[in-house]
């Protein structure tokens, strides 16, 4: 059986919560007073009154701005937050569950790009250090991370920051949004950064949260529920940010940064034909005498710089990703805690199975169902994507000090 890495896997650590809990605008967790206390690292217990088994009204986590719908009650708003986003026994029995042996963990969105810059920095501080925490007290090798940057602080504190996490044994690299320090990650401003994340050959995470514009999806959007935001503007947004950093030439400054790209990559797998010939066909992208400027080629970027996890739930999009990148650049992910199996209550109302971390989850199953029909007949490539891949690019089996 293949040593299964998992690399898209998240979690929202005690200090995290906390941060949360205290908030009353986007991003916060809203407690009803029929709720528990935040999800902590025990699970929660069901009351019973006359022999009926009842759950109490769980805390709803509110990450969005769509989610924040003033005319729906603050207790339906966002989505029902248990302890499966911050219980690390949670974490390990979802991964004993699906044969996972080690798991790459990382701080799930928005991390902390809402935060003032004087708070950010200590706040970044606690949160990575509860990583290492609960990363060092586990079996070695079961655990790692990706750190979590605080952006929105001054640039003097994130290098810092980054200076700090890079002597803790269990970060492996870093998990960023699109936005940087707020205008995008084709901002100059970002270049001291990716110097020093270049320097220290750490890989960066990039994952959306932000998607495209609410009126893009129309006025029916809420009748969908969260199915386009997700499966069509989380993939566009890192489509649109990875595109800004090429074109800014990040990749040509910093020829050796290591991108790790959420969601198979968004449609840049799809589109990269059409953007090199957008590229090829631009005139801004020309002298004078009309030769070609000095820049790399996309291609060479993708397959030099990049690498994409497998969280794309089909061969197309898998086998698409290889295409692009090659079977060495393709990791496996999960996406955990979000995308738990539904069950329906008898009252025509849908929660997360009490059981969820013991049960197969459809979305896993047809993320590895992908790997394996992708790789009919080449276990080696279907064992380098399930986990060889992230062993080698996270160094995984070196001890760090």
């Amino acid at each position: 059986m293949s040593h299964i890495v998992d690399v898209h896997t998240h979690m929202y650590p005690p200090s995290y919560i906390e941060l949360l809990s205290n908030r009353t605008t986007v991003p916060y967790i809203h407690k009803p007073r029929s709720s528990p206390s935040p999800p902590s690292s025990s699970s929660s217990s069901s009351h019973h009154n006359n022999g009926t088994s009842t759950r109490p009204a769980p805390p709803r986590l509110i990450i969005l701005p769509s989610d924040d719908n003033q005319s729906v009650p603050p207790s339906q708003r966002g989505r029902p937050i248990d302890d499966s986003y911050s219980s690390i026994e949670h974490k390990r029995h979802f991964m004993r569950a699906h044969s996972i042996r080690t798991s790459v963990l990382s701080l799930a969105n928005p991390w902390l790009d809402f935060l003032e810059p004087e708070g950010a920095a200590e706040a970044a501080i606690h949160i990575n250090a509860d990583f290492e925490s609960l990363c060092a007290a586990r079996p070695a090798g079961q655990l790692f991370f990706l750190g979590t940057l605080p952006l929105s602080a001054p640039m003097q504190d994130i290098l810092k920051c980054l200076a700090t996490m890079t002597e803790m044994p269990h970060m492996r690299g870093l998990i960023m949004g699109t936005t940087g320090l707020g205008k995008g990650l084709d901002d100059p401003a970002l270049d001291e950064l990716w110097s020093a994340i270049e320097k220290a050959s750490l890989t960066i995470f990039i994952h959306p949260h932000y998607g495209l514009p609410k009126d893009v999806f129309g006025p029916l959007q809420e009748e969908s529920g969260h199915v386009l935001p997700l499966a069509l503007g989380f993939p566009l947004e890192t489509t649109i940010a990875f595109t800004r950093m090429y074109l800014a030439g990040v990749f040509d400054r910093f020829a050796k940064l290591k991108i790790l790209l959420a969601h198979a990559g968004g449609a840049v797998p799809f589109l990269i034909g059409r953007l090199e010939s957008c590229v090829l066909h631009e005139r801004k992208f020309r002298d004078a005498k009309g030769a070609m400027m000095d820049r790399r080629g996309i291609w060479d970027v993708m397959r030099r710089n990049v690498w994409l996890d497998g969280v794309i739930y089909s061969e197309v999009g898998l086998e698409a990703a290889v295409t692009v990148v090659g079977k060495e650049r393709v990791l496996f992910g999960t996406d955990h805690p979000f995308f738990p199996p539904l069950q329906g209550d008898g009252n025509g109302n849908l929660d997360v199975d009490e059981d969820v971390e013991m049960t197969e989850w459809a979305s896993v199953k047809m993320n590895v169902d992908a790997i394996r029909g992708c790789f009919t007949g080449d276990a080696e490539g279907a064992g380098m994507v399930l986990g060889g891949n992230a062993r080698k690019l996270f160094g995984l089996e070196e001890k760090r000090s």
